[in-house]
């Protein structure tokens, strides 16, 4: 059965690495980024990918992935073992820069590919929102006013999901504003990361 679905997925992974459904509104050829796998445990859902990783095809192998791993409290190993960690951004392919910093995720990849590729990963039992993006679009009308207060409120969404700010560089200031993240949410992010790790 394992074999059997690891093939059916492979042919799905397949498919979206030669996705070319938005490709009239990309800087540059489409290269979608992300990685799957049905044993994993626990899934990212971050918003697209930058330069760097448009260019590597590594997932979150920039300054905003250094951060996060930090967050998580995990090596570069641990992050990439695709059997405890899946990737899937909301855009799968880097949308582009605009006025500041890059564009949104392009709106075609989530509603074509995301449900998909969860029918393949039976095991999660967690999933990182990482910025207001993913969090709109799972969380819906339970999402807070805004990104702060949801996050805030991350304890509402557990067990099932946990809601992040994107770990850019640019969030910098956001986190100084607001220690409580540091100091009240990360350490539990952590603890209940690992123990899923843990568990495997």
């Amino acid at each position: 059965m394992l074999y059997q679905l690891s093939m059916t997925l492979k042919k799905l992974k397949s498919e979206i690495s030669t996705c070319r459904i938005c490709v009239d509104f990309l800087p540059f050829a489409p290269n979608p980024v992300f990685r799957a796998n049905e044993r994993s445990r626990i899934l990212i859902i971050g918003q697209a990918p930058g330069t760097k990783v448009h260019n590597t095809g590594i997932p979150w192998n920039d300054p905003s992935g250094d951060r996060l791993r930090s967050w998580l409290g995990v090596s570069s190993d641990e992050f990439y073992n695709e059997e405890n960690i899946s990737i899937i951004p909301m855009g799968f392919c880097y949308p582009g820069k605009g006025k500041s910093g890059d564009l949104p995720p392009r709106p075609e990849c989530a509603p074509k590919w995301h449900d998909k590729l969860l029918k393949f990963l039976p095991n999660l039992r967690m999933t990182l929102l990482i910025g207001q993006y993913s969090q709109k679009y799972y969380l819906g009308n339970r999402m807070k006013e805004n990104l702060t207060a949801t996050v805030q409120n991350f304890h509402e969404y557990l067990p099932d999901f946990f809601p992040l700010p994107h770990p850019s560089p640019r969030n910098t200031f956001w986190i100084q504003q607001h220690p409580w993240f540091a100091g009240e949410v990360i350490p539990v992010l952590k603890r209940k990361f690992h123990k899923i790790l843990e568990s495997i």
